[in-house]
């Protein structure tokens, strides 16, 4: 066997590169280095086996870059010009072309199909750790997120998270409309609402004190249940859809109720 030089192992490992096999790049070395030869000779030098020596050395011929002449058992194989690797590969090129083309078609109809399969999706985390998990989800918003929050339970279920989550969620031009429990802790948090890019709508406490938050965004539903140390996200177009719907009869109302009570 012939001591293998890197340059060597570089030139084969380009040719693999450009899409050819391990074997067919051995083969078509091994018939640039002799000229031309039988099956035999060429799979000796090669260093594979006759058989797969005829399959290779067809293959090569598809490609352009080997050549058949006479018949069996004489036939003989030869290496084309090595300028026959450029047409190669553009035509590989080309090939890839059609495929991407062919594959884009594809597309619309593997999206429907992956809805169906994957709708809802519900993911649950537990603890600090996972109700962190599920507001750092909301700072992927694309739009303004609708939010029933009860800010006394949200700063004692996780202490010492929201300052830095109100300004990282600002930062990234994500507003919020939050539906929030009339209390000193939500009047205060009401304040800052210009400088958080939040519009709060404050609504009577002792009519609706809820515990858990829930935010609505995208197409995504998360809730923090603050009791249960857990947090939620529902994926699914269609609940988060009728979730928003849902919110905005909610808004009109708490708005109301906010106008009545000044």
């Amino acid at each position: 066997m012939k001591h293998e030089t890197s340059k060597n192992l570089k030139l084969k490992k380009s040719l693999e590169g450009i899409g050819l096999s391990e074997k067919e790049v051995a083969v078509y070395l091994a018939l640039l280095e002799l000229g031309s030869g039988t099956v035999s000779k060429i799979s000796r030098y090669a260093g594979i086996n006759r058989t797969t020596g005829y399959d290779i050395l067809d293959s090569l011929a598809n490609k352009g870059l080997a050549n058949i002449s006479g018949k069996e058992p004489k036939q003989e194989f030869a290496a084309e010009p090595p300028e026959k690797i450029e047409k190669f590969i553009l035509e590989e090129i080309e090939k890839k072309k059609r495929e991407l083309d062919e594959a884009k078609k594809l597309i619309p109809q593997l999206k429907s199909m992956h809805n169906i399969a994957g709708r809802p999706q519900v993911r649950f985390y537990e603890g600090r750790e996972g109700l962190e998990e599920v507001y750092e989800d909301t700072l992927t918003s694309t739009e303004p997120i609708r939010a029933y929050a009860s800010v006394e339970n949200m700063h004692d279920g996780l202490p010492g998270y929201f300052p830095r989550y109100y300004q990282r969620r600002s930062g990234k031009g994500i507003a919020i409309r939050a539906i929030v429990p009339d209390s000193m802790a939500g009047r205060e948090r009401k304040s800052f609402d210009a400088k958080e890019n939040r519009e709060t709508a404050l609504v009577p406490r002792e009519m609706f004190d809820f515990i858990p938050e829930i935010n609505i965004y995208d197409n995504k539903v998360m809730i923090a249940s603050w009791r249960e140390k857990l947090g939620i996200i529902i994926e699914s177009v269609e609940i988060a859809d009728a979730m928003k719907k849902i919110y905005e009869l909610a808004w009109g109302e708490a708005k109301r109720l906010e106008a009545k009570s000044d």
